[in-house]
């Protein structure tokens, strides 16, 4: 018995249970270049046997004696970490394919491609299944039906509702779906090193353009790795397309004006980190589409930038910024090349809805605020002046002759395509977001780290007004996303 002055627990009386720590820790498997070392971890050597007994299982192969004297396309092992929306591992993947370099062109293949999606694709299907969409959605045991069938042919794992897929998150409401690629932002701030970096209000400086000059950068390949990130950020981030397209030209020979100019997209995004593209529950079946070009814009080769967007009712589907292959020898001309590129998007984009079954039954909508190229939609009297681009014009008045499209003029003060052929100042900038479906304002906290705060659309009410102009007039509906310009 310790005799001991001091008083401790034990002589008071106090006992408490033993809380034992959990210090275990569990790491994740690194990627691996080698089959041999794969095949060491128990979690790599599970995901190798799951994709050889699927492709066992599908027939995928059969084996046949060599023939002599032809070449052997080998294969080979692809090492790669799934995660969830949260950045927490979902699973191991491994795949087996064939290895390119094993092929020798002309005998084993005459060309090489890469399947890719449109944007506009996931768009138009994101809000096709939509509850009380555009047309109405598939019911429970038709889409069971499906999935059973599918089951039959593949081995496939049915993960639900799409809430992660390809680095863009889904988020469903009533009200609609939200489309964001903030994850995917992080990793980018991260790969640059500028997680922490002071954020940006405007994406450019609206003074000058990049051209040739300068320095080249010390890291070309960091340089090229991040604008190809960019460039897949701007599935969600139409505000992003221009200056993407601007940095992008210059892949081939970076210089630092160039790196520079990519720095300050990295601190826009770092700003906006939360941005991205609300799909609302709609039943208007209307293609709108606005087109705009900056003649002769480019400082080295004076070509054009032509930008689109189109909406299908509240909803931005598609859009574009693109510098013209060829010249043009007026502003006219860049515009109708625009119109053109536009009207054919629309055309692809009605062919798709037809696909899905939601056939439109209204001629597209597609503004441009040149009054000439207007002219030339309707005009049937061909000019000399006009033969070079007389194919676009054929293209678009077919389309207008029969009634599926509709080319308006709008005052340039509403085109609002400005966002994808030039730099814009924060107002501006503020005025299209709330034309794209949203409203952002930054604000600092004592700590500089800024925060963004998004308004929906009931609180952004624009009532009927008439412009200068007596041929259009422009409204907005309280929960609409789109400031339509309709002539009067």
């Amino acid at each position: 018995m310790s005799t001991h002055p001091m008083v401790t627990r034990a002589k008071a009386g106090i006992f408490k249970p033993l809380e034992r720590m959990n210090c275990h820790v569990t790491t994740t498997s690194p990627l691996h270049r080698s089959h041999v070392h794969a095949l060491r971890d128990p979690n790599w050597k599970e995901a190798m046997l799951d994709e050889y007994n699927a492709l066992i299982t599908n027939g995928t192969w059969v084996l046949v004696p060599r023939p002599a004297n032809v070449n052997v396309v080998r294969s080979m092992w692809l090492f790669k970490h799934k995660f969830n929306a949260d950045g927490s591992l979902s699973r191991y993947k491994a795949r087996l394919v064939a290895n390119g370099r094993s092929q020798q062109h002309g005998i084993d293949c005459d060309e090489t491609f890469i399947p890719v999606v449109k944007p506009a694709t996931i768009h138009t299907r994101s809000l096709y299944g939509l509850k009380q969409a555009l047309v109405p959605a598939f019911s429970t045991s038709f889409l069971q039906c499906i999935i059973s069938l599918l089951h039959g042919e593949f081995v496939m794992t049915d993960l639900g509702s799409l809430n992660y897929f390809l680095g863009v998150s889904a988020q469903r409401a009533a009200s609609g779906m939200f489309l964001s690629q903030s994850k995917f932002a992080v990793e980018i701030l991260e790969r640059a090193n500028m997680q922490k970096c002071n954020p940006c209000k405007t994406l450019v400086d609206t003074e000058s353009k990049l051209g040739p000059d300068g320095e080249p950068v010390s890291d070309p390949t960091l340089y090229r790795s991040l604008a190809g990130a960019l460039q897949y950020l701007t599935f969600t981030r139409p505000d992003l397309s221009y200056v993407v397209q601007q940095v992008c030209l210059y892949m081939h020979d970076p210089r630092d004006p160039h790196f520079t100019a990519l720095k300050r997209i990295l601190r826009y995004v770092r700003g906006t980190i939360d941005h991205g593209l609300q799909l609302h529950v709609s039943s208007t079946a209307q293609l709108t589409a606005y087109t705009d070009a900056d003649w002769a814009g480019c400082p080295l080769t004076r070509r054009s930038t032509f930008g689109y967007y189109v909406f299908l009712g509240d909803n931005l589907l598609s859009w574009s910024a693109k510098r013209q292959v060829t010249l043009s020898r007026s502003s006219a001309k860049a515009e109708y090349r625009g119109v053109a590129n536009v009207v054919a998007e629309t055309a692809w984009l009605r062919n798709l809805l037809l696909e899905l079954h939601a056939p439109l039954s209204t001629a597209t909508i597609v503004y441009c605020d040149n009054v000439s190229a207007v002219y030339l939609s309707t005009n049937p009297v061909q000019h000399q002046r006009t033969k070079h681009i007389e194919i676009d014009i054929h293209f678009v008045r077919d389309y207008v002759a029969s009634g599926q499209v509709r080319v308006l003029h709008v005052p340039s003060r509403y085109q609002y395509a400005d966002i994808f052929t030039k730099g814009l100042p924060m107002d501006t900038l503020r005025v299209i977001g709330r034309t794209l479906g949203k409203q952002w304002d930054f604000k600092e906290d004592p700590c500089s780290v800024v925060t963004v705060v998004n308004k929906t659309n009931d609180a952004d009410t624009v009532s009927d007004h008439k412009v200068s102009d007596d041929t259009v007039s422009c409204s907005r509906e309280p929960n609409a996303t789109i400031c339509h310009v309709i002539a009067v």
